[in-house]
Formats: C-alpha cells, structure tokens, sequence
C-alpha cells in the first residue's frame, strides 16, 4: 500500500499545491487541530491566538493557523454532518502522510491531534444547557465507516449489537458504528469540569433525531428507545452529527481525536437555549489550554 502511487483523480490536489477542497499545504499543516462546525466561529478561535501565519477560505472550510501561548496549532472548519468531515479527516492526514509529488504514502507517520469543538442537545434530564461533554465514544448512525476496510477493529461491536437489538434498529438505515475517543486525549479535555459521554452522532438534524416538523417520523418511538439504552450502566448522553466520523476516520489513520460540546438543547424537557456563544468561548478557551 506505501509504495502505490495514488491516482490524480483519487487525490486532487490545486495547481497551487493544496488539498482539493480545503485548500492547505503541507506546510501549513499543524500537529494540534481545533475543528469547528461555523466558518465563522474560526475567527472567534482565532481571536484567542498570540500570531496567526495564514488564513485561508474555500466553501466551508476555513482555516487559521498560528500559536496559542505559544503552541502551534491551527483551527478549521468543516461545516455540518459527517460527509465533511469524511473529507476534511481524509485531506488533514493527506497533507500529514502522503507526498504531494510522488502521491505515495511517506515512510514515517505523522500523528494528528484533533479536538472538535461544536453544540449539541442532551438526552438525559441530569444534563443541562451550559454543561460541556466529550465523546468517550461516538456512536454514527450516519454509515461513513461501513464503507471502510478495517472499521470492525476500531469499533465497539458488542455495544453496537446491544443498540440495535435495544431499538430494534431499521435495516433500512445504516448499521450504526460505535468508536473510543482516544483515551489519554479524552481525559485531558475533559479535565474534572466536563462530562465523559456516549455521543450519538445523527446522519440529519430533524428526523435521525427524532424532530417531527411536517413530515412523519418512521419510528416515532426510537428517542425514547435511545434514551433508556444503557451500556455499562451508562446511557447516551447527547446528540451532535460529527463525533463518530471523526473519531473512528482518526483511528483507522493513526491520529488522535475527541469531540467536546457545550449543550443548548434539553431533548426530554423541551427546552433550547439560543443565546448559547458566550458559553461556547468559554468551551474553545478550555480546550486551547488543554489540547
């Protein structure tokens, strides 16, 4: 596999040298990646940042790089649901681990350490608006890792039979993936102040997470279902649409990943919580100082 040389239509990469759709070089790659949903909350992790050396926009995706009391990181966006993600995943480790002019994979890996840092809607009645939760594991619903050799190895199997038995789980949707965070980066963000959840990852924002607006639900029942499955004596904690993706895309590569998310949404009471960016600052802030 290192010594194949990767076909131009497999690997775009600009007259300019970057990445097809984020537009990056090799050279701007940081080891220390904070992602964010918003384009434009990069400006606002940005703003923390003691210099900046780039700042770059292409669709969805924008990036800054620079340092943070004095680390180099960068911080980039990959807009909503986990087919971006897929690709912004799939073009980091690109410009870490494969030669832009040979398009083989380089002989020593480069690890990546990924912290996404996004909003989310509790499942539990003990998780509130304001409180912060990393992904020990990610469960996607939205089926990206189904589509890759080696997902089995880096998944949670006897978690994702119990949920599906638990659900009765539609064979018409994709088979739900259940991934770790990477452990020691997982404690380290969530620190003694966040809580360590079970994230699950929705392919949709309305109906994959049980919101009804004109269009009925094919399981009206399945948030309730989700709600009381437990694994461990744990339950799922919250939903968001990227975790899963992210995590188990990082593991299948060899990077380190985790995602923390301030909750806006209280699913079971009802409740939402629009005024939501001061609290997320405060989340980004955590994070630099943590990553």
């Amino acid at each position: 596999m290192g010594n194949r040389v990767i076909p131009a239509s497999e690997l775009i990469i600009n007259g300019d040298g970057s990445a097809f759709h984020i537009h990056l070089t090799p050279e701007q790659l940081r080891d220390k990646i904070i992602m964010v949903g918003d384009p434009g909350r990069v400006d606002m992790v940005a703003s923390f940042f003691d210099t900046i050396d780039y700042d770059v926009s292409s669709r969805e995706f924008h990036a800054i790089g620079g340092t943070y009391k004095g680390k180099p990181l960068m911080c980039i966006s990959h807009g909503i649901g986990s087919d971006n993600i897929e690709i912004v995943v799939t073009e980091l480790d690109a410009l870490a681990n494969i030669d832009f002019k040979t398009r083989t994979v380089k002989p020593q890996h480069r690890t990546l350490t990924m912290v996404r840092v996004g909003t989310s809607g509790s499942l539990q009645e003990h998780i509130h608006a304001g409180d912060c939760v990393v992904a020990q594991k990610g469960i996607g619903t939205d089926g990206i890792l189904n589509f890759y050799a080696g997902r089995n190895a880096v998944c949670d199997l006897v978690f994702e039979d119990r949920l599906v038995r638990h659900t009765g789980w539609m064979k018409s949707w994709a088979a739900p993936y259940v991934v770790d965070a990477d452990d020691e980066l997982c404690r380290r963000i969530a620190g003694t102040d966040m809580i360590k959840g079970y994230t699950m990852s929705a392919v949709g924002f309305y109906a994959p997470q049980g919101r009804q607006i004109r269009l009925p639900l094919a399981d009206p029942a399945l948030n309730e279902k989700i709600e009381s499955f437990r694994f461990d004596d744990r339950p799922i904690t919250n939903f968001e649409m990227e975790s899963a993706c992210l995590q188990g895309l990082a593991r299948l590569l060899g990077h380190k990943a985790v995602t923390a998310c301030c909750i806006i949404a209280e699913r079971r009471l009802t409740k939402a919580n629009t005024d939501y960016k001061p609290a997320v600052r405060h989340l980004v802030e955590m994070v630099l100082d943590r990553i």
